[in-house]
């Protein structure tokens, strides 16, 4: 067997030839893992989110202690569909991640309405995330004041944007160096947090309310369904971003591995931190409706910024333990704001390759390989869309951060059923193959569309959320909108540029699929008008491979000749998905 290098593609297969440009060998598995953690943005993730969980209705009281189990709970969809993440860029490292596997799963409508998920879901909440920035950056420096400001933080928020998007434009590099500095900071000051707070609970010396933590807040007992949906459905999404390891997967020394091993370990890391630090201030705190209580609606907002000075003290250092909270909170939007900006370009750059959207997409600058259009598009139409829901309603732009959860939940989603049916002809060669590529993204992709029916029906509701239209919640309105939306502009490109709706720049495959090795000057060779051209699909066991021609396997490259040196291959693989695995 030979390896087939990128050149000509095998007929009917144009991608296969295809380089995008992007700097290769540029991150490691640690940069990836540093990537995939710090695009959750988990300081300002639970900072935004504790509070909303422990105060969930619960029969006729709250999640309240039980806050820590839904951090547990929210971890198992996100951690099946990290698995179909891993399968998935084992057989195809590209950095469209789902746009391309959809597209190889199930054709190229249900890929390119996979990408619009991610843009949309990624533009809209760099609005939140900006906002944040703004205001955290001002109380940094003590300036509460514009830290109040609508306009000054609106102001701060798009300096950020422009920033972070110069930095993404300068090189993966830069961007995972300065990830580096970033996660570290808000790592290191939950950890202390969560330290000081666990001793002072264990010391007595907590404030009144505080509780000790027990094993039975790891367990969802007690609980009706509908508590359980809802604060999950709250818990789901502060897991969202890890996939971001998966998109730099072309910028990896090792892309069919590096990236799908860097999701899976940012999720268990993940989950490790919201267990800890949701564990450390629940017990802090207490679970009461006033004071430093977590179900205090005036605490919800930011349960790190009320519970700081008493978890710290009104010491030199306590003070300065509390400056470096506010800079966690900061850092962590700031770093989310970045690796929001690298999946976003990265997925509309893969769109302008395969002419998913205009070829101008896939241009990347000669010296730092970057995406240089995808780029500043991303960040041009960030500031735009932040900036005009801010000015037109506040309200509006809170609904359509909260209407993002319906975006993930698609996207997600789709990639755990691509991931299935991807691979339905290995799912039952062995167990392993039949859990990793088979029941654990299936599980996934069931539990996200759940997770996607039940979100839309509860924003559906005319009181949830701040705005309503025709009597239907603004959230369900804004988040269907936006992918119906996607649905337009697919068919208006469509009548533009056909090309990629026919197959003819990316086409709907299997994983073991073998296609026939044929070289340009082959196609381009003066046949008679019946001849025909050789079949493009070859048999598994190559019956229909003419005499003297090569199959190339598109799942590990190799040019195969005949059915030894298949079956050879097929062995090879699963030893490596049963030592991978």
């Amino acid at each position: 067997m030979s390896t087939h290098t990128k050149g000509d593609a095998p007929i009917g297969f144009p991608e296969a030839a295809s380089d995008k440009g992007l700097k290769s060998g540029a991150l490691g598995l640690m940069s990836s893992i540093v990537i995939g953690m710090a695009s959750t943005a988990p300081a300002y993730s639970l900072a935004a989110s504790l509070g909303f969980v422990v105060a969930t209705a619960n029969g006729d009281g709250i999640v309240g202690v039980k806050a820590p189990s839904i951090m547990l709970l929210a971890f198992i969809p996100m951690f099946f569909i990290a698995i179909a993440y891993q399968q998935l860029n084992k057989a195809e490292p590209d950095c469209g991640t789902t746009f391309t596997w959809a597209t190889r799963a199930f054709g190229p409508r249900a890929g390119w309405i996979g990408g619009w998920g991610i843009i949309a879901a990624d533009v809209i909440v760099m609005a939140n995330l900006a906002q944040i920035a703004g205001s955290y950056g001002f109380q940094l420096f003590g300036l509460d004041g514009l830290a109040e400001s609508t306009f000054w933080s609106m102001v701060a928020g798009v300096a950020w944007i422009i920033v972070m998007t110069y930095i993404c434009y300068r090189g993966i590099e830069v961007s995972a160096r300065l990830q580096y500095v970033l996660l570290g900071i808000e790592v290191v000051v939950l950890v202390i947090f969560s330290a000081i707070a666990l001793i002072k609970v264990y010391g007595g010396s907590a404030p009144e309310g505080y509780l000790v933590p027990s094993l039975s807040w790891l367990w969802p007992s007690g609980m009706s369904l509908s508590a359980l949906v809802t604060a999950t459905l709250i818990a789901v999404f502060i897991y969202w971003g890890w996939d971001t390891a998966v998109s730099v997967n072309e910028e990896t020394s090792d892309p069919a591995k590096t990236p799908g091993r860097a999701a899976v370990i940012s999720t268990l890391l993940l989950l490790l931190t919201y267990a800890i630090v949701s564990v450390a201030t629940v017990a802090f705190a207490g679970t009461g409706e006033s004071g430093l209580g977590l179900a205090n609606p005036d605490n919800s907002g930011d349960v790190f910024h009320a519970l700081g000075p008493s978890v710290f003290g009104d010491s030199g250092m306590g003070k300065a333990m509390e400056i470096l909270l506010i800079l966690s909170v900061l850092s962590s939007a700031s770093a989310s704001t970045q690796t929001t900006i690298l999946p976003t370009a990265r997925t509309t750059l893969a769109m302008g390759a395969y002419k998913a959207v205009p070829s101008m997409f896939a241009r990347i600058h000669p010296k730092y390989m970057t995406p240089t259009v995808a780029t500043v598009w991303m960040g041009a139409v960030s500031i735009i869309f932040y900036v005009g829901l801010t000015l037109v309603s506040g309200d509006v732009l809170g609904d359509s951060i909260a209407a993002v959860g319906l975006m993930i939940a698609f996207y997600y989603g789709i990639t755990g059923f691509a991931a299935v049916w991807f691979y339905r002809h290995d799912i039952f060669t062995g167990l392993s193959n039949f859990v990793m590529k088979g029941l654990f993204p299936f599980l996934g992709g069931v539990l996200l569309l759940g997770a996607f029916v039940i979100a839309s029906y509860n924003y559906a509701q005319p009181d949830y959320g701040s705005t309503t239209m025709g009597g239907v919640g603004g959230v369900f309105i804004i988040g269907i909108g936006t992918l119906l939306l996607g649905v337009v502009l697919m068919i208006n490109w469509n009548m533009v540029a056909p090309a990629f709706f026919r197959g003819e720049t990316l086409s709907k495959r299997t994983s073991s699929e073998l296609v026939l090795m044929v070289s340009s000057m082959e196609e381009d060779t003066v046949r008679l008008p019946d001849s025909g051209l050789p079949d493009i699909i070859i048999a598994p066991d190559l019956s229909n491979l003419p005499e003297g021609m090569t199959a190339l396997d598109l799942q590990s490259g190799e040019e195969i000749e005949n059915t030894g040196q298949l079956r050879a291959l097929r062995e090879e693989q699963a030893a490596e998905d049963d030592k991978d695995q």
